[in-house]
């Protein structure tokens, strides 16, 4: 089903008699068992007022047309948003309302906040098919219970989204990168936590463990970036040859969709800890690679096919299986058990809002 507006897709879910595949254009391959509802034909700009620094856009318009029409005004979403197209060999057009529902950050997160800090305002379908509401256009007018929040990460399964209010961000002038090759782990986390503790507003922290290099992003107006990278590289010139980079938009976007991993065998498993811990849970982990973002706090690992890894977290943190074949899903699941107390408030919460437990059945848990 491809409801082309918010009162058919209410229809739609008001009236199944089945569970429902909830997706926006399919690129993350996070199918369920149930009849596919697809939100791609909820599309277009609603409201666009860039001296409010205020979008707001049907849940299925393409994540790239959005990108687009913030380009042209020099603005931009600050969070980052993945692609995961490489990385999982799908098609599809990523959405706007499919990052939200996911909860989608990249590098920038360490410093402008995660999807949902930049998350105004929502309209969604809820499981009984009622229209709700909340949040607001403009930064000023958020209001009530934080249901914004509440849906941004719930994968669809408190309500399909249909309408999205974003705060945006000025493109920066300028970035340079600075880089330091060579260093082992305890090397890299020490010099992405000094790069982080400095007053130079760094924008990213990012490590390749298969060529031991640290990278370090900072942005904004053209001097500002070249004064901020220049003191950096005499920060971390203690943990090795330091050098800056003006430009390199293709590395960071290369660490942002983790493409050191596409194309190459084996699962793919995504993993959040405090920085500080991932020297410790790295080698517990026996992966064939790893890739580390957010100075060290979140890790990618490349395993082989059908590895478990929940029972090899010793530290706290949480891990969520993004890449394998439909048996290993079905086997170990995608996401980590949750607590039990936790796991008692999400089921509630999936109860109301989804009583019938039709919306992306499973997923969570």
């Amino acid at each position: 089903m491809t409801p082309g507006s918010e009162a058919e897709l209410a229809e739609a879910i008001a009236g199944a008699s089945g569970p429902l595949c909830i997706q926006g254009g399919g690129s993350r391959g996070l199918a369920v068992e149930g009849e596919v509802l697809s939100t791609r034909a909820l599309s277009g700009v609603e409201l666009y007022e860039p001296g409010a620094l205020t979008l707001v856009v049907q849940a299925g318009t393409p994540v790239a047309e959005v990108e687009a029409l913030l380009a042209a005004e020099n603005q931009r979403l600050a969070f980052e948003p993945m692609d995961h197209r490489g990385l999982l060999g799908t098609e599809g057009e990523p959405t706007i309302g499919g990052v939200i529902a996911a909860g989608i950050s990249g590098p920038r997160r360490i410093q402008a906040g995660a999807a949902r800090d930049h998350l105004l305002g929502v309209r969604f379908v809820d499981g009984s098919g009622q229209v709700v509401k909340n949040g607001g256009r403009v930064m000023k007018n958020v209001t009530g219970y934080d249901l914004v929040k509440l849906l941004c990460g719930a994968h669809g399964t408190l309500g399909v989204l249909t309408e999205v209010s974003l705060k945006v961000l000025p493109r920066a002038e300028a970035e340079a990168t600075v880089t330091v090759a060579g260093l082992d782990l305890p090397s890299a986390v020490r010099a992405m936590s000094a790069a982080l503790g400095s007053p130079y507003d760094v924008t990213g922290a990012a490590y390749d463990a298969e060529s031991g290099q640290v990278c370090i992003r900072v942005e904004g107006f053209a001097g500002s970036a070249a004064y901020r990278s220049g003191k950096l590289a005499e920060l971390l010139s203690p943990f090795g040859r330091a050098e800056v980079q003006p430009q390199a938009r293709d590395l960071w976007q290369g660490l942002r969709d983790v493409s050191a991993f596409h194309g190459r065998a084996g699962d793919v498993w995504r993993i959040s800890v405090k920085p500080s811990d991932a020297v410790t849970l790295a080698p517990q982990l026996q992966a064939d690679a790893l890739q580390f973002d957010w100075g060290g706090g979140l890790i990618w690992a490349l395993v082989p096919a059908g590895t478990e890894l929940w029972s090899r977290l010793t530290v706290p943190g949480h891990a969520t299986l993004v890449r394998a074949d439909a048996d290993t899903r079905a086997h170990l699941g995608v996401f980590q058990p949750q607590p039990a107390p936790l796991a008692a408030i999400s089921k509630e919460l999936r109860r109301q809002f989804d009583p019938r437990g039709i919306l992306n059945p499973g997923l969570m848990g």
